[in-house]
């Protein structure tokens, strides 16, 4: 009788230390769970055993720090509303903007000058639009046959677009109509513009020969020496210059357009 009590005894002592083992591995199993993803060892992972879309039951793969001993936990989930990640389509869309920009009711204004020989046609221009406002130079000479020039009202124009409509139709011309081209956007001006129908040295490109001069490339360099306005460099506008590679001789304070007057002359005839 006395070893088997003594053989119950241990075995109670037995099963009372396997117990507590178990419930220390179990906790420390608790706070120290790695997930990882299926089937290897690795950072910690859910893995579906249902189809999609509907999620029923996950299964949890972990292990303690000092065991390589997989548990697996099954967990339903059947009851829990999935978080919506796409929001549904009653959602309020998003305001866009509109794909046809409504035109400016203000349209830019442009004060536009002109030289003598260029008058009937800028009074043409304006009627046509407007938004032209044409603005006059006085025109004189003094006694040596110098220009003596003047811009009336000059501080009626500050923060306006202005534009001069040129005729560079003979030498005589050019200088007094470069003076008032070099003036004009100095006086705080938003941009400039220069409109040239007809550029005179167009013809004369290039060098035949040594010692031929390209007038094209003087005057190219002349007009881009026209000062800077506020809203950057002069727009130059010429119509049917003769060689397009004569955009290169113009420098970078002046940006040249090219433009042809074919088209209205072929409509016209």
């Amino acid at each position: 009788q006395q070893t088997l009590r003594l053989t119950r005894k241990i075995f109670r002592k037995t099963r009372q230390m396997a117990s507590i083992h178990h419930h220390h591995h179990h906790h420390h199993c608790q706070s120290s769970i790695v997930h990882r993803l299926l089937p290897a060892p690795k950072p910690c992972s859910l893995s579906s055993i249902s189809n999609p879309p509907s999620l029923q039951k996950l299964r949890i793969r972990c292990e303690s720090e000092n065991s390589s001993n997989w548990t697996a936990i099954d967990c339903d989930f059947s009851k829990i509303n999935p978080i919506p990640i796409i929001p549904p389509t009653t959602s309020v869309p998003l305001p866009m903007a509109p794909a046809i920009v409504e035109p400016s009711k203000h349209s830019k204004k442009v004060c536009l000058f002109y030289c003598p020989e260029t008058q009937a046609l800028a009074e043409g221009v304006a009627a046509q639009s407007d938004s032209i406002e044409l603005r006059s130079i006085t025109w004189g000479t003094f006694a040596d046959g110098f220009p003596n020039l003047f811009i009336p009202n000059a501080h009626g124009i500050r923060g306006k677009h202005v534009a001069f409509l040129a005729s560079f139709s003979s030498p005589s011309v050019i200088f007094e109509q470069l003076s008032v081209i070099y003036a004009l956007p100095k006086l705080f001006v938003a941009s400039f513009t220069l409109v040239i129908p007809f550029f005179p040295t167009g013809t004369s490109e290039r060098m035949e020969e040594e010692g031929d001069i390209a007038t094209a490339f003087t005057l190219a360099r002349i007009l881009s020496n026209i000062p800077i306005s506020r809203g950057g460099p002069t727009s130059l506008v010429v119509f049917d210059i003769h060689a397009l590679q004569e955009r290169f001789y113009f420098g970078d304070n002046i940006l040249p357009c090219f433009v042809s007057g074919i088209p209205l002359l072929k409509k016209r005839l």
